[in-house]
């Protein structure tokens, strides 16, 4: 009974070791895109590198009181590097919104107005833009559903459209990711 008991806290010991090594850890975007550390990785950002990100958001999910899985993401790229050991300052990200994605762009009163709950996004695109991510919606998207230039979230700028932002970057040498 003794060596059962012994292996019961070595096993309960282990689990609790275990579950504690997966911490969820937020180093930039603290109330979004938590992720785990890595201490045993070997291939790892550069930290001297400058990160230069154009993110292509299309998809838009089916919760609307839930942020969209594509846009926490973009808080986990941010996160990540930093755990890296990227600096903040050699993270330039811009976010390109456009098609149904679109809808999460809105100002709290329209979102509440079309879902009947508050925006979910306007949260984490402040932590986004204290970041220094950019957040772009496509003008052919807003006008295409009807969706006055003057109804957006704080801080979300409107660009001639999704296709000429993501060329423009591209040309200016960053890499284009698609969530």
């Amino acid at each position: 009974m003794r060596k059962f008991r012994n292996i019961c806290i070595v096993v309960l010991f282990a689990c609790a070791t275990s579950l504690s090594a997966q911490e969820m850890i937020n180093p930039v975007i603290k109330s979004f895109g938590g992720i785990m550390d890595a201490p045993h990785a070997t291939v790892k950002p550069d930290p001297s590198l400058e990160y230069k990100v154009i993110i292509d958001i299309a998809t838009g999910d089916n919760n609307p009181s839930e942020p969209m899985y594509s846009l926490v993401n973009v808080a986990r790229l941010l996160n990540l590097h930093a755990m890296g050991g990227v600096p903040k300052e050699n993270m330039h990200v811009v976010i390109a919104i456009h098609a149904s994605a679109v809808w999460s762009v809105l100002d709290n009163e329209t979102y509440k107005a079309k879902y009947d709950v508050d925006n979910p996004h306007i949260p984490l695109f402040k932590e986004l833009k204290e970041a220094g991510v950019k957040i772009v919606a496509c003008s052919q998207s807003l006008m295409g559903r009807s969706i006055d230039h003057e109804k957006l979230a704080p801080g979300v700028e409107v660009a001639t459209s999704m296709l000429t932002t993501l060329t423009m970057y591209q040309l200016k040498g960053y890499a284009a990711l698609k969530f």
